[in-house]
């Protein structure tokens, strides 16, 4: 059961320490087995973070792709509406033309304001009507 803890904690993280200090055979191991592991820790965790940050990258850069060929994609289908409108614009414009002016003619507004006047006002506002002669 201790032994599944090692392997779990330390996997091949300390064979490696282990086989170092054996290797260079340093007057203090356990200070240089101490050492070894931090800086193996400190490692590992540079390598995660930019692993992350690569993967990251990756996607926002396939995210970047996608909303490139969105736009494109856009862009085509607002040259084709402005081309569908530019042909219909041109038979409209002949018969326009070709159509008789329209006068709108206006009705007398003055029972209208005076009705406006007749109404009872809000408490702080005033029964006038800018413009209107009184």
């Amino acid at each position: 059961m201790e032994t599944d803890y090692l392997k779990r904690c330390f996997g091949n993280c300390l064979s490696q320490a282990l086989a170092e200090v054996a290797k260079v055979r340093p007057s203090d191991p356990i200070e240089y087995l101490g050492h070894w592991l931090y800086h193996y820790r400190k490692t590992v965790k540079a390598k995660e973070e930019e692993s992350q940050r690569e993967s990251q990258l990756k996607e926002e850069q396939g995210n970047s792709l996608k909303e490139t060929a969105m736009t494109e994609m856009l862009n085509q289908e607002a040259c084709q509406i402005q081309q569908k409108c530019e042909k219909c614009d041109k038979p409209l414009t002949s018969v326009a033309s070709s159509t008789k002016k329209t006068t709108f003619i206006q009705e007398n507004t003055k029972p209208l304001e005076k009705d406006a006047l007749k109404q009872e006002s809000l408490p702080g506002t005033s029964n006038m009507i800018p413009g209107m002669p009184q």
